[in-house]
C-alpha cells in the first residue's frame, strides 16, 4: 500500500547527547559513525494489516484516540506521533491481547524501572495491580484496559524521546519497535540482519548482537534447504558403532559447526563423540557422547523452528536494558541457572529452581541490597488462603509441627509467618532485591529438586542451590564477614539483616537461544510455553478469539 508521509534525515554523531527536537532525533554512538536514519510519520492507516496477519488480536476504534488526545491535551507534534503509532499498526492494541499483555508491554515496563522515567501515578498504580494478577482475559470494551492500553503508549513515545539512544531501539522509529503482523520467518530474519544496531547502547548488550549473528548462519541453511529428518529406529548408538544413521548425524551436526570437516564415513568415531557432546551440551543435555531418541527429536527439529526460535528472542532481548555494571549477576529461567559475573567474566554458575506454571518467576531488573540470615517465612497471602487454612481446618495442630505462628490478620485471613530453623521454606539465608513480585533468592533444605534437570516448582521465588557460597561471594569485600561468621549467622536461629554496598544488579531473564561465553548457541525448552504464545503472533495461524469478530468491523472504520 502507499503511506502518506513527514520525512526527516537524522544524522547520529558522537558528540551529540541524544536530545530530540520535533521528527529530529539525534543519538551518541561509542564508534563515531555517523548514522543516517529515517523518521517516518504515517497519516494514512496501514491497510497490509488484515484479519489473517495481525499480531494482536484486539483492535481500537478512532474515535477512542481522538478522545484520548483531547482529554491529555496533546501538543501538536505529540499527537502527530500518537496517530503515527496507531496508523502504522491499523489501530491494532500495542500492549495487550485478549489473552493479557504483550511480552513488549512488560519489557517495556522494566525499561522503565530500570531508567526511572517518570509516569503517570495512575498508570503506575493500574500495571502495577495488572501485572501482579495470575491470569488476565482482555476485552477492547473495557474502558480502564482502553485508557490503559493508550496511557502505556503515550508513556512509550515520551521515553523514546529521552531514552531510545540507550536501547536497541536506536535506528527503528518508535513505531517499528513492536511487531504489527505475521511475518514468514526467512524474511522476517533479513530485515532483522540488515538492521544497522550493532553500534548503539555502547555494545554492552553484546549477547543480543551475538544471537543476531547466529541467526545469519540458519537463516543461509534455512535458504539452501534446511537439514534432512533424521529416522531412528535403535535405543541408541554408542562410539564404535557403524551405521548410515551415523553419516546422517554428521552431515547434520557439521552444518551447525557443532563437527568440524567434513567427515562422511559411518563409523561412530572420536570426531563425533566431541562433537555430539557439544551439542547434548549446548542444547542443555548431559554430555554423554551417546545417540538417543532425545538427541535426534532435537536434531530433527527443523530449521525455520529454530530461526523462528532465534527472532522471538531477539525481539526478547531487544526490551532488555544494556547491562552497565561490569558485576552482576543474572538468572536464566529456561535454563534453570544463576551465573555470576565480576569484571564481566563469569565468576561462577549454580542450579537454580524457578515459579512452577501458574506461579512463574518473571523477567526484570532489580538490585540485591539486603541479606537476611536466619530469616523468618512471611508467608504470602496467596499460600495462606490456598494452602494453609485447608490444613489447619485439617489439623488443628498443623501450625505449630511447622513452626508457624500468625501475627496478624488481613481482613478475615490471617498473617502467618514460619520462624527460622530446620523446617524454615527459605532455609539459612535469603537475598533481596525489592521489586513489585516480591521474588527474591533464597536458601533450601529440600536439595535433591537440584538433581532433576527440569526444575520449575516453587511459588516464584528462586532457590540457590549453594545459597553460603552466595552470600561469601556478595560479602567477599566486607572484612566485617568472615566465611566463619556468615556461617554462624546462617545457623544462628536468630533473624539478622545485613545491608549490601554498593547493591548488586540482577536480571532474570527468559531466553530459550542464547549465546555462551564460548560463543555457542544454546537452545533449551519452553518451559512456560512463552515462545509458542509469541509464534502463534509472530508467524504462526493465530486463532482468532471471541472478540475478534467485533474487532473484524473496526479494522473498515
Amino acid at each position: 500500500m502507499r503511506y502518506i508521509y513527514f520525512t526527516a534525515i537524522i544524522l547520529f554523531c558522537a558528540c551529540n547527547t541524544g536530545e530530540q527536537n520535533g521528527n529530529t532525533v539525534t543519538s551518541a554512538t561509542d564508534s563515531g559513525k555517523v548514522i543516517v536514519r529515517t523518521d517516518t510519520i504515517y497519516l494514512t492507516r496501514n491497510a497490509d494489516i488484515t484479519p489473517a496477519n495481525f499480531y494482536s488480536d484486539l483492535f481500537l476504534d478512532s474515535a477512542t484516540v481522538d478522545r484520548f488526545i483531547q482529554s491529555k491535551k496533546l501538543p501538536e507534534d505529540e499527537t502527530k506521533s500518537f496517530r503515527s503509532f496507531y496508523n502504522y499498526r491499523n489501530l491494532q492494541f500495542a500492549w495487550f491481547t485478549s489473552h493479557g499483555f504483550t511480552e513488549q508491554a512488560k519489557g517495556f515496563w522494566n525499561l522503565q524501572d530500570k531508567f526511572g522515567s517518570k509516569t503517570d501515578k495512575t498508570l503506575r498504580n493500574k500495571m502495577d495491580t495488572l501485572l501482579n494478577m495470575d491470569t488476565l482475559i482482555i476485552s477492547r470494551f473495557d474502558t480502564s484496559i482502553l485508557n490503559t492500553e493508550l496511557s502505556l503508549t503515550n508513556a512509550w513515545l515520551q521515553f523514546y524521546k529521552t531514552n531510545h539512544d540507550k536501547t536497541l531501539f536506536a535506528n527503528l522509529s518508535p513505531e517499528k519497535a513492536i511487531p504489527v503482523k505475521k511475518e514468514n520467518a526467512v524474511s522476517l530474519a533479513d530485515t532483522m540482519l540488515l538492521q544497522r544496531n550493532d553500534s548503539l547502547a555502547g555494545n554492552r548488550v553484546s549477547q543480543y548482537f551475538l544471537l543476531k549473528q547466529k541467526l545469519q548462519l540458519y537463516n543461509s541453511i534455512a535458504k539452501q534447504g534446511g537439514w534432512r529428518t533424521i529416522i531412528f529406529t535403535v535405543k541408541q548408538i554408542k562410539k564404535g558403532t557403524s551405521s548410515r544413521t551415523v553419516v546422517l548425524i554428521k552431515k547434520r551436526l557439521q552444518l551447525t559447526g557443532d563437527m568440524s570437516g567434513a567427515d562422511s564415513r559411518n563409523i561412530f568415531n572420536d570426531s563425533l563423540v566431541t562433537a555430539v557432546k557439544n551439542y547434548q551440551r549446548r542444547n542443555g543435555m548431559k554430555p554423554t557422547g551417546i545417540i538417543t531418541d532425545t538427541l535426534i527429536r532435537s536434531l530433527n527439529v527443523p530449521v525455520d523452528k529454530r530461526e523462528q526460535q532465534i527472532i522471538i528472542n531477539l525481539n526478547r532481548m531487544q526490551w532488555m536494558p544494556a547491562m552497565q555494571d561490569a558485576n552482576y549477576i543474572t538468572v536464566n529461567i529456561p535454563d534453570f541457572i544463576l551465573y555470576a559475573f565480576e569484571n564481566n567474566a563469569k565468576a561462577f554458575e549454580m542450579p537454580v529452581v524457578v515459579g512452577k506454571e501458574g506461579t512463574h518467576t518473571t523477567m526484570f531488573n532489580g538490585n540485591l541490597d539486603q541479606i537476611v540470615f536466619s530469616p523468618y517465612w512471611n508467608i504470602p497471602a496467596s499460600i495462606v488462603r490456598n494452602e494453609i487454612l485447608p490444613k489447619m481446618k485439617a489439623d488443628s495442630g498443623y501450625l505449630k509441627s511447622k513452626h508457624m505462628e500468625i501475627v496478624g490478620k488481613d481482613d478475615t485471613l490471617p498473617t502467618i509467618r514460619q520462624l527460622p530453623g530446620q523446617d524454615n521454606a527459605l532455609g539459612k539465608v535469603k537475598f533481596l532485591f525489592p521489586n513489585r513480585y516480591d521474588i527474591y533468592f533464597h536458601d533450601t533444605y529440600a536439595k535433591d529438586i537440584f538433581k532433576k534437570d527440569v526444575r520449575a516448582v516453587s511459588h516464584g521465588c528462586i532457590r540457590l542451590a549453594d545459597a553460603e557460597k552466595m552470600a561469601n561471594y556478595l560479602l567477599r569485600n566486607n572484612n566485617a564477614w568472615t566465611p566463619e561468621k556468615i556461617h554462624a549467622a546462617m545457623n544462628s536461629g536468630k533473624e539478622q539483616y545485613v545491608k549490601l554496598n554498593p547493591a548488586m544488579p540482577v536480571t532474570i531473564t527468559y531466553f530459550t537461544a542464547w549465546v555462551d561465553e564460548t560463543g555457542q548457541l544454546n537452545f533449551r525448552d519452553d518451559v512456560y510455553s512463552n515462545d509458542k504464545k509469541i509464534f502463534q503472533m509472530m508467524f504462526g495461524n493465530y486463532v482468532l478469539s471471541t472478540t475478534s469478530s467485533a474487532n473484524d468491523s473496526l479494522l473498515k472504520k
